[in-house]
């Protein structure tokens, strides 16, 4: 197999999910360093985003494509749950930002720090949105940063959604990096009622390395098949 065709086969193993260099090493039977270089190449070429460790995290875009009818269902139902009225934070993600979308002619206050949400609600006539200023991260478009944890102090919500690229029973919600798990351990604890919005793909995998425990009551909202 010449790079090129090595290249081609690594594009579509980490289209498939986030994984680490010594696992893509074994797979294509290559040292880590020439997986480094290939990853290097596809990240330059705008294909993967490198991150920490050898993870590969891939774009919003690409995220929200897959499961889509079971986000839009997981969505449906937390719009369900939000009453008029209600002050809700939405954690960065795709799932959150279709619940944004289901939301946008309710009569309510959003505060968020996820691209996704925004441009759901920009244009909003009934929904007050609040927006956490911080630095924009990509390639998951969340707004991260010292200053968002801060502004989160000073609010009282209603209910949080949390999203996540991985849930496990015993760890909690996984995040590609740990600025984004502190953050949404902050959400967590911001608001009397608390929700998981996690498709049945993501259940039990550990992509990344930092992790969001669970640490009060809360309810996890997924798809129904």
């Amino acid at each position: 197999m010449n790079t090129q065709e090595r290249r081609s086969k690594l594009l579509g193993e980490v289209r498939d999910g986030s994984r680490h260099i010594q696992e893509l090493a074994d797979r294509f039977r290559v040292s880590p360093s020439t997986i480094r270089r290939d990853l290097t190449a596809l990240a330059r070429d705008g294909h993967v985003v490198r991150t920490y460790g050898g993870a590969v995290e891939r774009g919003v875009r690409e995220k929200d494509a897959e499961h889509s009818a079971e986000k839009e269902e997981i969505a449906r139902a937390a719009a369900e749950i939000v009453q008029d009225g209600e002050v809700i934070v939405l954690d960065a993600g795709t799932t959150t930002g279709r619940l944004a979308t289901h939301l946008a002619h309710r009569e309510l206050t959003v505060v968020t720090n996820g691209l996704t949400a925004i441009l759901a609600l920009a244009e909003s006539a009934t929904v007050e949105l609040i927006v956490l200023g911080g630095r924009l991260r990509h390639p998951n478009e969340a707004i991260v940063g010292a200053t968002v944890t801060e502004q989160l102090r000073h609010i009282g919500a209603d209910r949080v959604f949390l999203g996540t690229d991985a849930f496990s029973e015993q760890r909690g919600l996984c995040s590609p990096s740990l600025e984004q798990a502190h953050l949404k351990h902050a959400m967590l604890h911001n608001a009397r009622h608390a929700y998981v919005l996690v498709d049945r793909s993501k259940m039990g995998r550990e992509p990344f390395h930092y992790w969001t425990p669970l640490d009060r009551a809360h309810t996890v909202l997924t798809n129904s098949t």
